[in-house]
């Protein structure tokens, strides 16, 4: 089977030369650029431990590097009646058994996404490990190699006596090469530093980005979490040039069990890594809706807590092609405290009047909700809400990172995908591709969005650094005098930070609107495509990012707090068709409006270039529009003047 290679003695078919083992798994990619290599060894200490070793293009990615997982089965060890005189590694002493090997090359359409066909081809080997000391313990790691990456996790078959164990510590670490650094930050909405990664003393998030002295890109992330903690990563105190893994809190598991998947992507380019990101959608379930008619993306605006506001905000979005509103906190009283009841309505909304009313506009309405009351309330609360004819929750303030709060969280969206309720969930909550099981988690937010007004230096990291989770809910903001950066910046934000929930002029209100012609951008644009590409970018630097929906091409490009000089290549666009682009760009005083925004519309084809001169901060939008009689009607009124 082409890309599988069952090696008895060693990994030498790469270049590696791994002591006489007597089984090794090795895999490479289908495309033969990433080769990984699983085996056994003893250490320092005389115990066998399992170790790893991955390459990209016979490139070394990470250097040996150990696998593996501490338990704490004590408790078990002495019901068996076996003597624990003091604590070992689990992994002590575990032995290579077999290996077997299978493949797959499927193509899945999701309910939406950033690509409506998406590719799900690997190679994929299974260690089989077990302990020869009479307590039947076994292990099996299961690896895949796929074009974008590998990825592997551990598997606990079922234990005929200890069916429980508790997992306190994760043995997994990441040996790379000198003077391999990484974009780190401590926390999901934090800022980012660019660290040697041997000057990583706390730990820090994933999706981890890190760039090799070899040129090559590299990102650590996870998939397929719903049943365990938040795990970050550390440099290691003993072992240069190593990141560890630092989990949040122990994990109790029953046998068969199987953990989240670890992933390594390694490209030549940084964007390649974004392009990649769907290798953590296909390591998750598949849709377990059964119907999913009613999850329906799109954008969204706040509106104030009063009846009235409700229904200015209803009028602006249905004018505007925004097909939700949300009710944020305070619809509920007190909503940040074990003392609310989310069941009932705060005098000062009708609530009834505002969901009618957003029906006959054809305008859907979200609630805020604290996890004091979804704590207490969500079994109540969900189906009453279905029963208003509410369309979605945003969770506010969750607990997340524990095991205990992890499998809670995820059975929150079980439970809204039982009463029919979209989900946003909001503060640090990172996703692991748990939309492609239950899609009606639209988004989340776990991102330094606009509600902390970050730099354009950091929105130029998010993209091949956060983004790679998957969906953010960046809270695009337009109209705030706090924003630090250009509202060309701002439109373009809204394409680049993928959210199939697009949540626009946050802190913004409906009469902060005045006719600026460039908002037709928000109105035009949509939140999930059949295609997306990163034509040009590099983390704190810029990024061009084009998407595709239907036969209309939305591309957005940012800059630094220093601005730059850009080309977009239109060579993406079909051959034989003339587009027309509407074009939106930072213009100076010549442009009358607040926002100082250019709009330009030109006809333009595949064989072209724009280029543009960003302003520090700066950025530019596009849509482009296949041209008909109704577009060269557009063209011939404006062409090529500011609106």
């Amino acid at each position: 089977m082409k890309g599988i290679i069952l090696s008895l003695v060693a990994c030498s078919l790469s270049g590696w030369m791994v002591a006489s083992e007597p089984v090794v798994l090795e895999l490479t990619s289908p495309d033969g650029s990433q080769n990984v290599c699983f085996y056994g060894k003893q250490d320092a200490s005389g115990k066998n431990g399992i170790f790893y070793q991955l390459k990209y293009h016979n490139e070394t990615v990470l250097e040996e590097s150990r696998a593996g997982l501490e338990l704490d089965n004590r408790v078990w060890e002495l019901a068996l009646a076996r003597k624990v005189e003091q604590p070992s590694c689990w992994m002590d002493n575990l032995e290579i058994d077999s290996v077997s090997y299978t493949a797959r090359d499927t193509i899945w359409t999701p309910v939406y996404g950033e690509r409506s066909v998406v590719r799900d081809a690997f190679n994929e080997g299974t260690l089989y490990l077990s302990k020869k000391d009479g307590s039947g313990y076994r292990l099996n790691i299961e690896v895949r190699a796929y074009d974008e990456g590998i990825a592997f996790r551990y598997f606990f078959p079922e234990h005929p006596q200890a069916i429980f164990h508790k997992v306190v510590g994760d043995l997994t670490e990441y040996s790379f090469p000198e003077n391999t650094k990484a974009w780190a930050e401590q926390w999901a909405q934090g800022p980012f530093e660019y660290l040697d990664v041997n000057a990583i003393k706390k730990p820090v998030e994933r999706a981890l980005t890190l760039e090799l002295s070899n040129g090559l890109w590299v990102a650590l992330a996870d998939a397929d979490t719903d049943d365990w903690c938040l795990t970050k990563f550390q440099s290691s105190v003993d072992k240069q040039n190593t990141l560890t893994s630092v989990m949040y809190s122990p994990v109790d598991i029953v046998t068969y069990y199987a953990t989240p998947w670890k992933v390594i992507m390694t490209a030549e380019k940084p964007g390649d890594l974004l392009e990649n990101n769907d290798i953590i959608q296909n390591l998750n379930p598949s849709c377990q809706i059964a119907d999913v008619s009613w999850i329906q993306p799109g954008k969204i605006m706040r509106s104030a807590i009063s009846t009235e506001a409700g229904l200015a905000t209803i009028d602006f979005c249905a004018e505007h092609h925004i097909p939700y509103m949300l009710f944020d906190w305070q619809w509920y009283m007190p909503c940040t405290s074990h003392d609310g009841d989310a069941t009932k309505v705060v005098p000062h909304v009708d609530m009834q009047k505002v969901i009618a009313y957003g029906k006959e506009k054809g305008v859907g309405v979200w609630l805020y909700v604290n996890q004091h009351a979804l704590q207490k309330q969500m079994r109540e609360l969900f189906p009453l809400l279905h029963k208003w004819g509410v369309v979605g929750v945003k969770s506010g303030f969750v607990q997340y990172a524990s095991h205990r709060w992890a499998t809670w969280l995820h059975d929150m969206v079980r439970l809204a995908a039982e009463n029919k309720l979209m989900i946003n969930i909001h503060d640090e909550f990172r996703p692991s591709g748990f939309s492609r099981t239950y899609p009606n988690l639209l988004t989340q937010e776990g991102i330094r969005g606009n509600e902390e007004f970050p730099d354009a230096t950091h929105n130029t990291i998010l993209p091949f650094t956060r983004m790679i989770n998957g969906a953010a809910d960046y809270t695009i903001c337009y109209y705030d005098r706090r924003l630090k950066n250009t509202h060309a910046h701002q439109l373009a934000a809204s394409l680049v930070f993928y959210s199939p929930l697009q949540t626009i002029f946050w802190y913004d209100k409906a009469e902060s609107y005045q006719g600026e012609p460039e908002v037709e951008w928000f109105e035009n644009l949509q939140t999930v495509f059949d295609d997306s590409r990163v034509l040009a970018g590099t983390p704190g630097k810029h990024i061009i990012m084009a998407r595709r929906k239907g036969n209309e091409w939305f591309v957005g490009a940012m800059t630094n707090n220093e601005g730059s000089m850009e080309t977009v290549d239109l060579s993406f666009l079909d051959k034989d068709k003339v587009y027309l682009a509407r074009i939106y760009t930072d213009g100076g005083e010549e442009v009358k409006t607040r926002t100082h925004v250019k709009c330009t519309y030109l006809l333009v084809d595949a064989s072209q270039i724009l280029k543009f001169k960003l302003k520090p901060r700066g950025g530019a939008a596009l849509q482009l529009l296949p041209a008909d009689r109704n577009t060269l009607k557009l063209y011939k009124k404006y062409r090529g003047q500011m609106l």
